[in-house]
């Protein structure tokens, strides 16, 4: 079964392409027909793109990886960002952290300064210092949160890259060719597929266009996690759940309380000199 449809995708508007003079011939096996020097994207070739996407995007949230969004384009935004949560997954929406994922453990480091910032704003750390020094701690704890809040809990590189406008977001898609990631792109005429894993063929520039190809590619997305759930549920009714698992909790080692207020107050007073030193 199609997870959409030639009708679906037409009321959408997804198969308007670009000016003919603005297109890139490695493109010509999708483009159906050229009306009023606009190409017309082939629906058809969409619809089977898509399908096979959103199988590929159902393995991967079905193995437990992850998939990385990626669109700072003002009209695909907002549909990515409330598409991409509700799979529980990563998405930039804002500038594209330049080696984001080549150079993957500095982002990580500020991933992890901003959970500090919380740990120490919510234990009272910060209650000691001057309304100056909070104020430099929480201009730096928004100004990471607007960049990396969304990725938060990406812990390690992501498995795939789903990218909508593959010419605008070219950075993230070389970073992850170099990085042999796979690439999802939504591709309007004007682009370049040769560098795309899974190609799905159009429009990128209407807001309807993005959030009817993002629902079929979530909602198999979304199949792909319930599967793992209940694969989950499965193993451990049969009795190949983890026993030590409750034990290790348990275990875990535990800072003497004074220790740990001096290492707050140390990592403190780093956050506040590193803030002024820039």
């Amino acid at each position: 079964m199609s997870r959409t449809n030639f009708d679906t995708l037409l009321e959408a508007g997804c198969h308007f392409g670009h000016l003919k003079r603005k297109w890139n011939p490695a493109m010509a096996p999708y483009i159906f027909m050229e009306r009023n020097g606009i190409h017309i994207i082939d629906l058809n070739k969409t619809v089977a793109k898509i399908d096979e996407a959103a199988e590929a995007l159902k393995q991967i949230a079905k193995s437990g990886k992850k998939v990385l969004f990626v669109a700072t384009k003002k009209q695909a935004k907002q549909v990515v960002a409330d598409k991409a949560a509700s799979v529980n997954m990563p998405y930039v929406i804002e500038r594209w952290p330049g080696g984001m994922l080549t150079n993957f453990p500095t982002i990580r480091k500020a991933v992890k300064k901003m959970a500090t910032i919380d740990k120490l704003t919510n234990d009272g750390t910060y209650s000691n210092l001057s309304k100056r020094e909070i104020l430099q701690i929480s201009r730096q704890r928004a100004k990471l949160d607007k960049t990396l809040g969304s990725i938060a809990d990406l812990t390690r590189l992501p498995s795939a890259l789903f990218v909508v406008d593959v010419m605008k977001e070219n950075i993230a898609v070389r970073e992850a060719n170099r990085l042999g990631i796979p690439v999802f792109g939504i591709v309007d005429t004007n682009s370049d597929p040769t560098s795309i894993d899974f190609v799905i063929p159009a429009n990128d520039d209407a807001t309807k266009s993005v959030e009817v190809i993002l629902d079929a590619c979530c909602a198999a997305m979304q199949e792909g996690l319930e599967e793992r759930k209940a694969e989950k549920v499965d193993m451990e009714a049969a009795g190949e759940a983890p026993a030590n698992k409750g034990k290790k909790k348990a275990t875990k080692a535990r800072l003497d309380k004074s220790d740990e207020e001096a290492i707050n107050a140390a990592k403190a007073a780093a956050f506040i000199k590193e803030d002024e030193e820039a």
